[in-house]
């Protein structure tokens, strides 16, 4: 009997490992976050990537205020990664966040890791100082808090006149105008046994001459015009052409009598260089003028697959990370389908264009009910008055005004000009006498009739002018919802710091989505405007037409000779 129980406890405990395979139920929702390491033939281990959240493939109102139950969960969906945040805006929807991944690779087709968030009790647990590989020896990233101070373990201070540009590449940037930034000397940058440099950097004009780094008589990474210069010893390479006011990625590797220049993670120049000393003072940006961002200094020489992923995870265009849209699947695996670029855009959209759009809902409601209720009555009305026109125009004077009895027009406007004009007849039909009408009579039954016609006029016409409201109104109503939401738009991505197309596209495509509303409302509204009041127009015509035939052949019956 033990024995069965055991076998019973190990299978049920077998199935709610398998019922709660996800890494922790308090976090309520998740996203899978895919590699393309497209050209990384090398394995790199533990990488920093740079994540980068915003309103178009994250849902900043499910996740707290400051961020603080974000986790980021390695491809087992059990192991949790190192991560550090470096920007994280709530109210303008923009986030900046490295993580720490296992290991990156082209060979590695299904690579992913997982986003959790959706825990109103969590705590943060990024911490930048474990992030950094032990051969990186500066790391400046020119925060506003810290604009001048290292983040890596060897606590370097930079001296210098420099300004924070909030909207940098990655968060702040540093502003630059010709005076250089100096590091200390120090021995953690001794290039014994390798050394790399690397820097984005943004030339506010080109061309220019300016020195991106130098050690007195030893190393000078220089512009020259437009082109990038290397000096070792007396050895110059040459190679790599600059653009201005775009952000590029520079970096250089020095290792056993050989240097290396890159630009963009793609070499430029190499060639064989004297042994040099690089713990000396360091001099960043003598002479340049325009942004630096994300300056890194280590005491190995980098490989050049390690570079040209720095380069292609840390542009503002980066396709190395995908982040699926709505959470991941069962078992880890994100279910197949076209992305919802219609809840993108409903995410999207600033309070303003949500206000617009909901007018517009009302709009198009009214519109589309006064369209259905105006068609019934006209559809109802032409069939009622065919019925009893076929009627009238059969009647002789034994039976024409004997019209209103043995029959039923509910809808039928002819026969209320018929019952007005009776009754006005019958005032003037004295008993045992036979009808005589007058031409003064005659002129006040016609009166009579025509003052029906136009109440009955009215009441075809009643709430077409919603119609034109809609037709007229909607559109400039949109594009007072698409304008303002541009102008918010761009407001956040300036307050924010963050200019990159994947956080401007969704806000702008979202206030588009208010004109499209307001469109989407004028457009039937004109169709249904023209057919329905093409018809009333006939109905009109029919009721005067009416009016015309009924007292003339009234007067003809009956008038006096």
């Amino acid at each position: 009997m033990k024995k069965w129980l055991v076998l019973l406890g190990l299978v049920m405990g077998i199935f709610s490992l398998s019922a709660f395979a996800e890494w922790n139920a308090d976090w309520t929702q998740r996203k899978k976050i895919s590699i393309n390491a497209v050209g990384i033939t090398q394995a790199i281990v533990q990488p920093s990537v740079v994540v980068r959240l915003h309103s178009g493939n994250f849902d900043f109102t499910s996740v707290n205020i400051d961020g603080s139950d974000i986790r980021f969960i390695a491809q087992d969906d059990k192991t949790e990664l190192k991560y550090f945040v470096e920007k994280f805006d709530a109210v303008n929807e923009l986030a900046i966040i490295w993580v720490q991944i296992p290991q990156i690779s082209s060979a590695d087709k299904d690579a992913h890791f997982w986003l959790y968030y959706g825990n109103e009790n969590a705590t943060s647990t990024a911490n930048p100082k474990i992030m950094l590989d032990s051969h990186l020896v500066a790391k400046f990233q020119f925060s506003d808090k810290a604009l001048l101070q290292d983040s890596s373990a060897s606590g370097l201070f930079a001296s210098g006149k420099i300004t924070a540009q909030k909207a940098g590449l990655i968060g702040e940037s540093a502003v630059l105008t010709g005076e250089a930034l100096v590091i200390p000397a120090n021995a953690a940058t001794n290039a014994s046994a390798g050394f790399t440099w690397s820097a984005w950097v943004k030339p506010s004009a080109l061309p220019q001459t300016a020195s991106l780094y130098s050690q007195e008589n030893n190393v000078d990474l220089a512009i020259a015009a437009q082109n990038l210069t290397l000096k070792i010893g007396e050895i110059v390479l040459t190679g790599g052409e600059l653009k201005p006011a775009v952000w590029q990625h520079i970096a250089f590797t020095l290792n056993a009598g050989k240097a290396v220049l890159y630009l963009n993670g793609v070499e430029v120049a190499t060639g064989d260089v004297p042994t040099v000393d690089t713990a000396t003072d360091i001099k960043i940006g003598e002479g340049f003028t325009g942004e630096v961002d994300e300056l890194e200094i280590a005491n190995i020489a980098r490989s050049a697959d390690f570079i040209k992923l720095i380069a292609s995870s840390e542009s503002v265009d980066s396709q190395l990370l995908k982040i699926a849209e709505g959470e991941g699947g069962e078992d880890g695996e994100e279910e197949e389908g076209e992305a919802n670029y219609l809840g993108i855009l409903i995410n999207s959209l600033t309070i303003d264009a949500k206000i617009v759009i909901a007018i517009l809902a009302v709009m198009f409601a009214i519109s589309v009910w006064v369209m259905w209720s105006k068609a019934m009555l006209v559809s109802r009305t032409d069939k009622d008055n065919k019925k009893f026109l076929a009627r009238f125009q059969k009647s002789n004077a034994s039976d024409l005004l004997e019209l209103d009895k043995g029959g039923k027009y509910p809808h039928s406007n002819l026969f209320k000009l018929y019952q007005a004009g009776l009754r006005e007849i019958k005032k003037r039909q004295h008993e045992g006498e036979k009808l005589s009408l007058s031409g003064a009579s005659m002129d006040a039954i016609k009166a009579a009739i025509d003052a029906d016609l136009v109440r009955e006029t009215q009441r075809q016409n009643a709430g077409m002018v919603l119609l034109t409201i809609a037709i007229s109104g909607g559109p400039f109503l949109g594009l007072l919802g698409t304008v303002v939401g541009v102008m918010i738009t761009f407001a956040a991505i300036a307050a924010a710091g963050d200019v990159n197309v994947n956080a401007i596209a969704p806000g702008i495509a979202a206030a588009l989505l208010a004109t499209v509303a307001g469109l989407a409302v004028a457009i039937p509204a004109l169709f249904g405007y023209n057919y329905l009041a093409s018809r009333i127009k006939n109905i009109t015509i029919a009721m005067q037409i009416f009016v015309d035939e009924f007292v003339t052949r009234s007067a003809e019956l009956f008038g006096k000779e």
